[in-house]
């Protein structure tokens, strides 16, 4: 049985993985210095909440999707379903994943992820490779928790990426 994991960290200084080796049981230095790349290749969301989703958001969602070569656009669509796995595609090859606020679940009207324990950590793992997270409206790393399983929406990847998405989001970008 291969057993199979990536422990990937930042102490402040850059973003390091490393993978299990099963043979010694132990975690070696595989990736150091992991950096988001520039250019994005795909884009991470849950197209399936679509419906539910603001124009703006939909409007987003259909850029990446048109051809333009000058973006490199098309962006492939991949979407894991698992937050960790589909950002960490996402900063080994460059895209941007997106979890939106919609209107499917009143309970939720902030967003689905939790900011202290999913957004926070990603974002500072994205920001020290070269990338950030964002709301939509604010960077995640300038939120302050007001409750442990405080939801926001989040738009993580490299940061052109995610500028196109607060401008979309802002209604500045169509």
């Amino acid at each position: 049985r291969r057993v199979h994991g990536m422990f990937v960290y930042s102490s402040g200084n850059g973003v390091h993985g490393f993978t299990l080796d099963p043979s010694i049981g132990e975690f070696v230095l595989t990736h150091q210095n992991m950096q988001c790349p520039p250019v994005g290749k795909c884009y991470s969301t849950n197209e399936s909440n679509s419906a539910f989703w603001s124009p703006e958001v939909n409007a987003l969602v259909n850029y990446f999707k048109q051809h333009d070569k000058a973006t490199s656009r098309p962006y492939a669509t991949r979407y894991v379903g698992s937050l960790v796995s589909d950002f960490h595609r996402n900063l080994l090859y460059g895209g941007i994943y997106m979890y939106p606020v919609d209107n499917k679940d009143p309970k939720k009207k902030t967003g689905k992820l939790r900011l202290f324990y999913e957004c926070a950590p990603l974002s500072y793992l994205a920001e020290q490779a070269g990338g950030r997270g964002s709301t939509g409206t604010t960077d995640i790393l300038d939120l302050a928790p007001t409750s442990i399983h405080e939801r926001v929406p989040l738009y993580i990847g490299n940061k052109a990426d995610v500028t196109v998405c607060e401008e979309f989001l802002a209604g500045t970008r169509k």
